[in-house]
């Protein structure tokens, strides 16, 4: 079994666990009715569990496990443990009051994975913001907010911004920004310098790179909007492709879709300067601010 990291979260965990019941199953030549049957439930809860979509109960997954034959008392005991794991609320629990549940499965893959590749074109990424840039971005068009739920949101998006400094396995961020975003002043002039300021720095993070797509090229492939494909270390886990709607998001892992946001985003960055050109243009657009 592959074991998970120590980011890994509930979402995650499931979908790990759900692939390595799959293949037993299959393995022992054992259909999803029947192995329904075994937890007094159905194929297509089998087949949920199996895709990680749902909460693994630890009795169903000792019984699955009887079922297939495991007869490896270590590895049954950590396919139990893992069961526990995967129930355990993820460390954004505690910010549940303000943040939207169809964002959970998000933050659980975002700290899972190994890769992130983003193309922003509206806003400078959330794992690259400053506070003020995200106290900014938080009031937009909501009007007046409690003060106490503008700073639970900030340190909930600091809090995310640890899976890019963390000592273990810090996430690789490859982030291609449209120049409208970065010459966008949301929050005035000194906040914008300061967001650019921060560009400036992260970017000589070994695991940060940026480009940015300049105004001059017009079109482009990814002209559609804003969208990240995240990579991930276990097998288990396929790519995935999160696109963020106001009220709603879309996880796709299908390999045609995949395959149509991944072109997209390699033709962004050929059209895109280089990424050993980008502090210079960001340089350029703080002197403008500036002027």
């Amino acid at each position: 079994m592959t074991e998970s990291g120590a980011q890994s979260g509930p979402t995650t965990l499931r979908i790990i666990l759900g692939g390595h019941l799959r293949r037993m199953r299959v393995a022992a030549g054992i259909s999803r009715s029947d192995a329904g049957w075994e937890i007094r439930s159905s194929e297509s809860k089998i087949s949920r569990m199996e895709l990680g979509r749902v909460g693994l109960k630890e009795r169903d997954v000792a019984d699955l496990l009887k079922l297939y034959g495991l007869d490896d008392d270590e590895e049954r005991e950590r396919l139990l443990a893992l069961a526990r794991e995967a129930n355990n609320p993820g460390w954004w629990h505690r910010f549940g009051d303000v943040l939207p549940s169809w964002f959970h499965s998000y933050l659980d893959l975002e700290a899972s994975a190994q890769l992130i590749r983003i193309y922003e074109l509206q806003f400078i990424p959330g794992l690259l913001q400053t506070k003020e840039y995200i106290r900014a971005v938080i009031q937009l068009g909501r009007g007046m907010i409690p003060a106490e739920e503008v700073e639970r949101r900030i340190s909930l998006r600091v809090n995310r911004q640890e899976v890019l400094t963390r000592a273990s396995d810090p996430v690789r961020v490859w982030a291609v920004i449209d120049e409208a975003a970065l010459r966008r002043p949301i929050g005035g002039t000194k906040v914008i310098i300061d967001q650019l300021n921060h560009l400036i720095e992260v970017s000589h993070l070994p695991n940060v790179t940026l480009q940015v797509v300049p105004l001059s090229i017009g079109g482009h492939a990814a002209a559609g909007g804003s969208f990240s494909i995240l990579r991930f270390p276990e097998s288990d886990l396929p790519d995935t492709v999160y696109i963020e709607h106001l009220t709603s998001a879309l996880y796709l892992d299908k390999l045609d879709e995949l395959d149509q946001y991944t072109a997209a985003m390699e033709s962004l960055c050929v059209a895109a300067p280089q990424p050993n050109k980008t502090r210079e243009i960001l340089l350029d657009i703080r002197k403008d601010f500036e002027a």
